[in-house]
């Protein structure tokens, strides 16, 4: 008799057991795909307990699971009604591949901005629908949610957010990367203070998770205060380098400044002239690729030439690549000097056609004759490279959506052009002239 309570008992207790643990497993929600989820957001994953670091959606399929995001989430957190799971050590669920793809961009790579809005080119259209001629495709562009936090907002001819989730995917699958864009000639960000450094982190690196972008573009310009000295300046390069250590080594970084802002600081360094300098010197170990505009912006003093070099012509692609990778004095020798960049670091930006630019349109044949001119000291005009750069990688434009509304009379043949060039060269040769005129 007495055995039987003793297990009578014992099985009860199991029960309360069981039931209490049942209890305290439910206080918290399972994580669930198609989900929105705010800041604080607790849920039950593989026996353990997340809480969401920023609102998002975990859309269907992508497979953004709270063991796998630490972008998204932290581990650990509790809920009303229950101690929180007590994790057990199962066997971790294998991580997806970081936000965008480890595939190496295009050795020699045309770079296109799209569209995330209607303009006279048209209506957007699905990414999906972006020639494949195109290497690097640059979303434009986030926008400035204020207090350094960064949001983006899908056009929706583009698609819905799943689509256009499925579509970066694919285009990640044939080598192309895509990026998310800050700035523009409408666009800013603020960066006064370390609490905003860490807004514009935390929020740019849950779009980057969300979409799965392979990184950011920066294109900032007056209107997000970048001048010499501004604080904005030491707050952007330390947010880029945290947004990197969150997403990972395969993070992209793109810049494309207008000319005055990087080659301008040959003449005159301070205000907005040379004013991208530090950003890039603070940024060279992380930048993939630096695409200057050379254009909207009138001619190009350099080091090389009497007078200022005409937009749209070779001469002036062939020298602002050059400063870039050569280095040039600043404040004409008066303010120190900047050192050059790798050649794979540099390409040159240029309108897709008349209708994209006010001024600097060149046609695709000046195009292939000064990448000819940087890779192989071929076909050059009046400014020289100090040797050929066969690395040198490639060519960005204005835009996309306006090369397509064009047929293609850009993209078409420039591509053709940069992926016949050579993607090494076993000696190099010596320029055996160059116009170097004191100025």
């Amino acid at each position: 008799m007495h055995n039987g309570v003793s297990r009578t008992l014992s099985g009860v207790a199991l029960a309360i057991a069981l039931a209490y643990g049942n209890l305290a497993m439910a206080a918290c929600p399972n994580w669930a795909e198609g989900t929105s989820y705010k800041v604080g957001d607790v849920v039950s994953y593989g026996n353990a307990n997340y809480t969401a670091l920023v609102a998002h959606t975990a859309y269907v399929g992508a497979n953004w699971n709270p063991a796998s995001t630490p972008t998204l989430w932290a581990a650990g957190g509790s809920c009303s009604g229950g101690d929180p799971t007590p994790p057990t050590p199962p066997t971790p669920p294998v991580p997806p591949a970081p936000p965008g793809n480890t595939v190496p961009f295009a050795k020699h790579a045309l770079i296109g901005y799209w569209h995330n809005f209607a303009n006279p080119s048209g209506n957007t259209y699905p990414l999906a629908q972006v020639s494949d001629d195109w290497d690097v495709i640059v979303v434009a562009f986030a926008d400035d949610a204020g207090n350094g936090n960064v949001s983006f907002t899908l056009d929706p001819s583009a698609g819905s957010a799943a689509q256009f989730i499925q579509d970066i995917r694919a285009k990640q699958a044939k080598g192309k990367k895509v990026v998310l864009s800050l700035g523009g000639q409408n666009c800013s960000v603020t960066l006064n203070n370390a609490s905003q450094v860490q807004n514009f982190v935390n929020s740019l690196a849950a779009i980057i998770a969300q979409y799965g972008f392979d990184g950011i573009d920066l294109d900032l310009e007056s209107g997000s205060g970048i001048v010499v000295g501004a604080p904005v300046i030491n707050n952007l390069i330390a947010g880029v380098k945290q947004l990197k250590a969150k997403v990972g080594s395969n993070f992209y970084l793109s810049m494309a400044p207008e000319h005055p802002y990087v080659q301008g600081g040959f003449v005159a360094y301070g205000g907005n002239w040379g004013a991208y300098l530090p950003i890039i010197d603070g940024l060279r170990d992380d930048l993939s690729v630096i695409h200057v505009q050379y254009y909207n912006n009138g001619g190009l003093y350099t080091p090389y030439s009497n007078g200022a070099l005409a937009e749209g012509s070779e001469d002036m692609l062939v020298a602002g690549s050059k400063m870039l990778i050569e280095g040039f004095p600043l404040g004409n020798g008066a303010s120190g000097s900047f050192k050059g960049l790798r050649p794979d670091q540099v390409a040159f930006g240029v309108p897709s056609g008349r209708s994209s630019a006010n001024s600097g349109f060149v046609t695709a044949d000046t195009v292939a004759r000064s990448l000819t001119c940087l890779t192989s000291l071929q076909s050059c005009g009046a400014i020289l490279p100090a040797q050929a750069y066969p690395s040198f990688r490639g060519v960005m434009s204005w835009s996309i959506n306006w090369d397509s509304h064009d047929g293609y009379v850009f993209s078409k043949p420039v591509a053709g052009s940069l992926h016949q060039l050579p993607a090494t060269q076993a000696k190099m040769k010596k320029a055996v002239r160059t116009v170097r005129t004191a100025w």
